[in-house]
């Protein structure tokens, strides 16, 4: 990709993200601000998304990055449907790389609390690569705003084309439609404190997951690796009269044994990381934004699908359900350019039991 078409790039990346923020203001003026005092009741915490390209989703990322640990003796479930567009071509002096199609993710997520301060988990996840239906979407979202299309809208409708090429080696090719089970990841956690008052709740956890290779990597179901992952979570939630205000983050290490895609250039080491903030004007609805990151998970490439830190924006909410179901609804930008899908829709529904 020439310098010149990295900007244009850059450039609408960054008008996309500035009218997500903006769809997000006109959510807060439509509320009303009558009775917020009782906003207590909504914690803000972080949205369980995470990287969606299909060279790295395959990896033992965090999907939960907040800092509640269950209580002894009861469950939570979740229930995560990532719907992610991706279309980026680039190349440079020895490779070239394709990446156009449809990652949909749907993950069942469920954690027990065994004891005061320690829960455990597992997350088994189906995913389907296919040309998916959105481009047209995208396609004329961009002309509507009179975004560029980056080639999107000369290129094959509804098609999935995920190649590397490498000195004239075709090191990757997928172009079939295949669906199956992915990578399925045992979970636990372990409480460090939890401070609570009617001014504020403020709590700290270590977390950690184990990868198994339990997907088949020739269809990017999986890595074909077992990895194992471990960080630590924190949040704060302020209780006022305008409603609660939360922030949070965490910081993280992933260990891979290997991979069975772009072998010989994967890195056996990343860091991860997220920071976000939220507001809660009700006890019903709370608004959120959230930044998560990655260091490149592999090496000796020019191109940024390949081997650049990662950075994506999600933004959206969380709205309280009858039932006490939570219901995340996110949409997902890639702040680093190219570095994940143009665009993820994220659904989350989950309730503790």
């Amino acid at each position: 990709m020439t310098y010149g078409a990295y900007c244009t790039v850059a450039a609408v990346r960054a008008v996309k993200v500035v009218l997500s923020l903006r769809c997000l203001l006109l959510f807060f003026t439509l509320l009303p601000v009558a009775g917020v005092s009782t906003a207590a009741d909504m914690e803000i915490t972080p949205f369980g998304v995470f990287n969606q390209s299909p060279l790295i989703q395959i990896y033992g990322l965090p999907h939960d990055t907040g800092a509640d640990i269950v209580p002894p003796g009861k469950f939570r479930v979740a229930l995560n449907q990532d719907l992610s567009s991706n279309y980026s071509v680039s190349s440079g002096a020895r490779e070239q790389v394709t990446l156009d199609g449809e990652t949909y993710r749907l993950t069942l997520a469920a954690r027990y609390g065994v004891a005061p301060r320690f829960e455990a988990g597992i997350e088994i996840p189906y995913i389907v690569q296919g040309g998916g239906f959105l481009d047209s979407f995208v396609v004329d979202w961009h002309n509507t705003f009179g975004l560029p299309q980056g080639g999107r809208n000369s290129a094959p409708k509804d098609r999935l084309n995920y190649s590397y090429t490498r000195d004239g080696v075709r090191i990757l090719q997928m172009d079939h439609a295949a669906s199956g089970i992915g990578d399925i990841a045992l979970t636990g956690g372990y409480n460090l404190y939890d401070v609570s008052s009617t001014e504020s709740h403020e709590r700290m956890a270590i977390k950690g997951m184990i990868k198994l290779p339990t997907g088949n990597s020739s269809y990017l179901f999986g890595s074909g690796s077992t990895d194992v992952m471990f960080q630590l979570c924190s949040s704060k939630t302020n209780y006022s009269e305008w409603g609660s205000l939360g922030v949070y983050g965490s910081i993280g290490a992933l260990v891979m044994s290997g991979s069975d895609v772009l072998r010989d250039q994967h890195n056996p080491l990343a860091g991860v990381g997220s920071l976000g903030f939220g507001w809660g004007p009700t006890p019903w609805i709370s608004f959120k934004l959230q930044l998560n990151g990655t260091t490149p998970m592999y090496r000796d490439s020019s191109l940024a699908e390949i081997s650049r830190n990662t950075l994506i924006l999600t933004s959206g909410g969380t709205i309280r359900l009858p039932g006490e179901y939570l219901l995340d609804i996110g949409v997902v930008e890639d702040v680093a350019v190219a570095t994940a899908p143009d665009v993820s829709f994220h659904l989350g529904l989950s309730k503790r039991f």
